[in-house]
């Protein structure tokens, strides 16, 4: 089910670090902000699309047995662009292909199915698509709504 605009983009932006990286046992956790670096042409092509599905509020929730998901959708020219960024990455890594008359690329190979991939296509003409997963765990299980 596609929710309208209620995540605004930067709390959505911010969810994206939720794992914790592997501290030694025993150890306090360390509450400083993580360290960032200025966004690549590639982050861009991430915020660009989130932006346009947020603004269009398409935008859904997607699980498994273990692992939620936000999943963001956006078509036009910033799925256009995120198709056509991943030509390199693509090629080199083998995650294009083609289903149901759409080219696809994804940043990774898909190993059974789409859950989690990031992936855009194209009919070959003028329809492109993105669909960005954003892995935000069992916070959204727990929704009240």
């Amino acid at each position: 089910m596609i929710r309208s605009r209620v995540l605004p983009l930067l709390a959505v932006m911010s969810l994206g670090a939720c794992a914790s990286t592997s501290e030694p046992d025993g150890a306090a956790p360390n509450y400083s902000a993580v360290a960032t670096l200025p966004p690549s042409s590639r982050a861009r092509l991430y915020a660009d699309c989130i932006a346009a599905a947020v603004a269009a509020g398409t935008y859904a929730h997607a699980q498994n047995h273990d692992t939620d998901m936000v999943v963001f959708t956006c078509d036009g020219r910033p799925a256009r662009a995120f198709f056509e960024g991943l030509a390199a990455r693509s090629a080199a890594v083998g995650s294009a292909f083609t289903h149901d008359g759409r080219t696809w690329r994804s940043t990774n190979r898909v190993e059974r199915n789409l859950f989690g991939v990031d992936v855009c296509s194209t009919d070959g003409a003028a329809d492109f698509r993105c669909s960005i997963s954003l892995n935000a765990g069992p916070f959204l299980r727990e929704s009240a709504d």
